[in-house]
């Protein structure tokens, strides 16, 4: 097939004491996600859409977090490695749609660096990079700021 899609979501607990990363780029904020890595959810639901665009798994499968070798390791580096692998099998990302959940912080004067991060790891334009973000009107996990969630979508083109 020429082009195949995927579609990738992610969920972390926000807690004390822990960095918020989010698209590759640390936000100033008292709480942060937690997780075996750095617990980027924008990173991971982008990972997990590229591997679901392949039938390729998901992010638990190539990158499981009960390997040490993962433990606090930068998404940025897991994105590189899930690119990289669809890449050896023939395919290129078009174009990234993405969306978080979150009540705060804001994220709309990272957005910018988010694309910047997401696109030179991927080897596209910022153009192609779409990060959005909305709140849950303070229903649920979400509402309550107890997590986040992230949801992406990737278009992939054989080379």
């Amino acid at each position: 097939m020429a082009y195949r899609i995927g579609f990738g979501i992610d969920f972390h607990q926000m807690v004390e004491e822990r960095d918020l990363w989010i698209g590759g780029v640390k936000i100033p904020h008292h709480k942060g996600a937690k997780g075996h890595s750095d617990a980027d959810v924008l990173l991971h639901a982008i990972c997990d859409a590229m591997l679901g665009a392949l039938a390729l798994g998901d992010i638990g499968v190539h990158f499981p977090d009960t390997d040490n070798a993962y433990k606090n390791i930068d998404s940025k580096i897991l994105l590189d490695k899930t690119y990289q692998l669809i890449n050896s099998r023939g395919y290129q990302v078009v174009n990234v749609d993405s969306s978080l959940c979150l009540e705060a912080p804001k994220i709309k004067p990272y957005v910018a660096a988010m694309q910047e991060a997401i696109a030179s790891i991927l080897k596209l334009e910022i153009t192609d990079v779409s990060v959005k973000a909305t709140t849950t009107e303070k229903m649920g996990f979400v509402g309550r700021e107890e997590g986040l969630v992230a949801y992406a979508t990737v278009l992939l083109e054989k080379i």
